[in-house]
Order: C-alpha cells, then sequence, then structure tokens
C-alpha cells in the first residue's frame, strides 16, 4: 500500500466516522472518532480470528506506516502552532508561574513517580524490566494532551483561568516531555547524550533543546511576523504561517533544538503581535479558519491511526493486566505533580475551587504518548510499553475525556453549595 493510498484510506475513514458520529453516536468528536476506529479495528481483527478473510496485508500495511514519524514529525507542529495561535500571551503571562511549574517540575515529578511505579507492578505481574525502561515510560505517558477537553471545559462553565492553565500546561509540557524521553532513551542505549553517560551531557542537551526551542521558536516567529506586515494578501500570508511551521520544524530538527517548543513560541507571536499588529481583518478571518479547518483534519487523522492501531498491537493477558494498573498510577502521579505546584503557589496566589482535582481529571494522554512508545527499539520490552501506553491513552481519552465536563460540574456544584454555608 503507497503512502497515497494508506492517506486515502484514513481521510475516508476518519470522513465517514466523522459522519456517522456526528449523525448517530454525537460524542465529542475526536472521541468519537477513536472510539468507532478502535469498535471498525476490532471488528475486523474478529472477521480475521474467524477466519472469514485474511487480514495479514492488511496488517502488515499497518506495521510498514512509522506512526511516531507521522505525529512528532509531522503533525505535532502544526497542531501546537494552531493551538498556540489562539492563546493570548497576557492570559500566559498572569498564569505564567502555574504553567511553568506544571510544564517542567510537573513533568519530571510524574516521570519519576510513573517509573518507580511501574517498575514495581510490571514485576508483581511478571514483567520484569530494568528501571531505566520504566522511567521512559514515565516519561511518554506524563505529557497531557487535552485536545478536546478544552471545548468540553467551557461548556462545563469552568472558569477561564483555570483553562487557561490547562491549555498553557499542554502546549509546553509535549516539548518538555519530549526532550526528556529523549534524554533516558540515550541513556538506557548506554551511550548517554553525546557518547557518554553524564550529568554534564544530560543538562547539555537539556539546555539545547528546550533554551534552544524557545529562542529559534521567537527568531523565526519574529521573521515572519515582519514578513506579514511587509504584505496585505490573505493567500501570501497563511503559505507564510504554512511555511513557518513546515519548514521551521524542519529546521529545529536539523539544529537539534525542540520543534515543538519552537512551533508553540511562533504561534504565540503571530497569533498575538501578528495578529494585532501585521494582519487585515480579512486575513485573521482567513486565517484563522485554515488553521481551524486543519487543526481538525489533523486531529481526525490522528485520532483514526490511534484507533486502528490496535491491529498489530500485542494485547495478552499480562499486557492488559499491566496497562490496567498503570491507569491507578498515571492519575496518581497526576495528582501528586499538580499539587506540588499549586500548594507552593498557593501561599501567594488563589486557585479557583477544586482545581487540583479538576486539572487531574483533565490530564488527558494522547498520540504523542503512542507516538513515543512506538519510537522504541523493537523488541519484548517495547511491545509491552506500547500496549500499556495504548491501555492508558484509550482511557484517558475515553473515560477521562467523556467525563470530565461531569466532574468539573460536579466540583463546581460543590463548591458552590458551600460557599454559602461558610458565609453564614
Amino acid at each position: 500500500m503507497s503512502t497515497f493510498d494508506l492517506l486515502a484510506v484514513l481521510i475516508t475513514l476518519a470522513a465517514v466516522f466523522g459522519w456517522v458520529n456526528h449523525r448517530f453516536v454525537r460524542l465529542p468528536a475526536t472521541i468519537g472518532l477513536m472510539v468507532l476506529s478502535m469498535v471498525f479495528s476490532l471488528a475486523l481483527v474478529g472477521v480475521g480470528k474467524a477466519g472469514i478473510a485474511d487480514m495479514d496485508f492488511l496488517i502488515g500495511s499497518l506495521e510498514d506506516v512509522d506512526f511516531d514519524e507521522a505525529l512528532l514529525n509531522g503533525m505535532l507542529g502544526a497542531l501546537l502552532f494552531a493551538g498556540a495561535l489562539h492563546i493570548k500571551i497576557n492570559d500566559l503571562k498572569d498564569k505564567k508561574w502555574i504553567i511553568s511549574l506544571l510544564a517542567s517540575l510537573g513533568v519530571l515529578v510524574s516521570t519519576l513517580l510513573v517509573g518507580s511505579g511501574a517498575w514495581l507492578l510490571f514485576g508483581v505481574v511478571g514483567l520484569d524490566i530494568p528501571f531505566i525502561f520504566a522511567l521512559l515510560f514515565g516519561a511518554l505517558i506524563s505529557p497531557t494532551d487535552p485536545i478536546a477537553v478544552g471545548a468540553i471545559l467551557r461548556k462545563a462553565g469552568v472558569p477561564t483561568s483555570l483553562l487557561v492553565k490547562i491549555t498553557g500546561e499542554s502546549l509546553f509540557n509535549d516539548g518538555v516531555g519530549v526532550v526528556l524521553f529523549l534524554v533516558i532513551l540515550g541513556l538506557s542505549q548506554g551511550g548517554g547524550v553525546h557518547g557518554a553517560v553524564s550529568l554534564h551531557g544530560v543538562l547539555n542537551l537539556l539546555g539545547v533543546e528546550v533554551v534552544g526551542g524557545f529562542l529559534f521558536g521567537g527568531i523565526l516567529g519574529w521573521l515572519v511576523y515582519r514578513m506579514l506586515k511587509a504584505v496585505d494578501a490573505y493567500q501570501v500570508e497563511i503559505l507564510l504561517t504554512l511555511a513557518l511551521v513546515t519548514g521551521g520544524y524542519a529546521l529545529a530538527q536539523a539544529l537539534h533544538v525542540s520543534g515543538p517548543l519552537a512551533m508553540v513560541v511562533a504561534g504565540l507571536l503571530i497569533g498575538n503581535r501578528g495578529r494585532a499588529l501585521a494582519m487585515s481583518e480579512e486575513t485573521i478571518y482567513r486565517l484563522d479558519s485554515f488553521w481551524e479547518l486543519s487543526d481538525e483534519f489533523l486531529n481526525s487523522v490522528l485520532f483514526v491511526m490511534i484507533g486502528i492501531e490496535v491491529l498489530i498491537l500485542d494485547l495478552n493477558g499480562s499486557y492488559l493486566l499491566a496497562g490496567a494498573l498503570a491507569i491507578p498510577l498515571v492519575l496518581l502521579a497526576r495528582f501528586v505533580s499538580v499539587s506540588i505546584p499549586v500548594q507552593f503557589l498557593r501561599k501567594i496566589r488563589s486557585f479557583s475551587p477544586h482545581a487540583v482535582k479538576i486539572l487531574t481529571w483533565s490530564g488527558l494522554r494522547g498520540g504523542i504518548s503512542v507516538a513515543l512508545a512506538l519510537s522504541l527499539p523493537p523488541g519484548e520490552i517495547r511491545d509491552l510499553l506500547v500496549a500499556v501506553t495504548y491501555v492508558v491513552v484509550t482511557f484517558s481519552i475515553v473515560v477521562q475525556g467523556l467525563s470530565v465536563g461531569l466532574v468539573a460540574r460536579r466540583l463546581q456544584r460543590l463548591s458552590e453549595e458551600k460557599a454559602p454555608s461558610a458565609a453564614s
């Protein structure tokens, strides 16, 4: 199956499943696509096991798909840029400390807690793996990816300040999580970061990737902003932003700086300074329409890809049990990693009622975790971590994604009921 054929199949499935979901199922768009894709995949597995049809060709075609390459080097930059394009920098400035702590310290704490817990839990079920690979699992599962949760929480009436924290954290912790994953992966392969396992090498990579990503994104965004300011033709301006995402992400990889962080910074600059000083009203309307549609399209294809990946996963009983045990572990680690910065900052600022609980339950895991797991070297450990990651991501998107609005509304009502009694 050629790349074009595969893309045609994915787009067709996304369109058909999107229509079925909108017409009959009525789940949130991305969640509905993933659920329908998984049902479709499981039906194909059943057909294959029943001997009705040979699924070897389809499975072989899917195994040839470099999912992690498609997401990490293709979709991720565009998704992050599109997300950052609509975030107001002033809102981020007001929440800069909690967002920066959640995206840095939060990811580190979660990685250590999940890694340590997974090492113990996997051993209990007879799946002993080296501790460094358990840490790898912690790193790849820690970044949050709340693609659909923003709209759900807005409908639930969650305070805007809390929405900004959730969105801002998700934009930045993807880049931090990817860098941390690469550092641990280098250590697991015995070569360290630059040929030797050393603290200096680790810090050097973290510094170059993270700081370099921020600086590169700022420079790239400023250059494109100046180019946007010099013209008034929405076709050219949309092309410039598209070139920023594709060419800029490729150049970031060539320079060994964080492409995800660069795209976030560039998106914030174009979406704020560029929108205010370099674009006409028509350009703003056209640009927003283009990137909203692109975001919807990429998310649709991504969630269909996640759904059909079940066809090629090794989901034996031990792996499924390990995945089930990992779900409460990941949630507990999320709760602790959120609680630490929130409790620390409560001394100098106030937070919305039940902020920690909502931040915990709204911290969905998504495509980036699956892609990072699939990028691991082939072997039994990879098969285990991919299966466990898939179980956690499925629970996160389906169960947390569908219930986060209900949970938020329930917690909001509890806080409102307590307020009058406290006043009396």
